[in-house]
């Protein structure tokens, strides 16, 4: 275990019924959207599923956005104990440059899996969720920081590759077809394996502010 490695947030306590209810509109949820897709999941639809009352699911989610923020929070939640606890390279155990590449690749997977629920989980009417940002990025300069790498700033340098991790899937990457997912999310992989890589073995110039 590697308890120092990203901070977990610790389940609200809740009543075994209202814990129950919980789970089991999750497991619907996600039948749903295994059965329709995420665009055509409601709350009125997943209400009727589970054999529950409408009120009971808006309770519990708010909005329709809510839905799918609990279903990412959960697979988060998965994802980090993979990070925390899992086998090396992406776990405790293995060279911090090499854990560094498998954290960002295991990331950019994570996220493309998750496109359509990630883009479901922002509600338009509340700010954008950076709680898994703030996390990568602890963990990345975790990892600068034993990896002891020859740069000024392991803050700014871990602000900025959590940004090439998190905002071009999340935010600003459009493919249309399984193809074009495909070759995005190779780029990408490769891509910032090639940048920790340089990162790593930087040339005597590279630490030189250009003015």
């Amino acid at each position: 275990m590697e308890p120092t490695a990203l901070h977990l947030g610790l389940p609200r306590n809740e009543r075994g019924d209202a814990a129950r209810n919980r789970r089991h509109l999750l497991d619907v949820a996600r039948q749903l959207v295994d059965e329709l897709g995420v665009e055509k999941v409601t709350m009125d639809g997943l209400a009727e599923r589970a054999g529950l009352g409408k009120g009971t699911v808006f309770r519990r989610f708010r909005t329709r956005a809510g839905i799918f923020h609990a279903l990412m929070d959960e697979d988060e939640k998965a994802f980090q104990q993979s990070v925390l606890s899992g086998l090396p390279p992406l776990g405790p155990g293995a060279d911090p440059i090499q854990r560094l590449i498998a954290f960002g690749r295991a990331r950019l997977d994570f996220l493309f899996d998750h496109i359509a629920i990630a883009r479901a989980a922002l509600d338009t009417n509340q700010p954008i969720p950076v709680g898994a940002a703030t996390i990568s990025q602890f963990h990345i300069r975790m990892l600068l920081n034993r990896a002891h790498v020859d740069f000024p700033d392991t803050d700014t340098l871990a602000v900025q590759l959590t940004a090439a991790l998190e905002a071009p899937v999340l935010l600003y990457l459009h493919t249309t077809t399984a193809a074009d997912t495909a070759d995005a999310r190779q780029q990408l992989t490769d891509g910032w394996q090639r940048l920790v890589e340089r990162i790593a073995t930087p040339n005597p110039v590279d630490n030189k502010v250009i003015r």
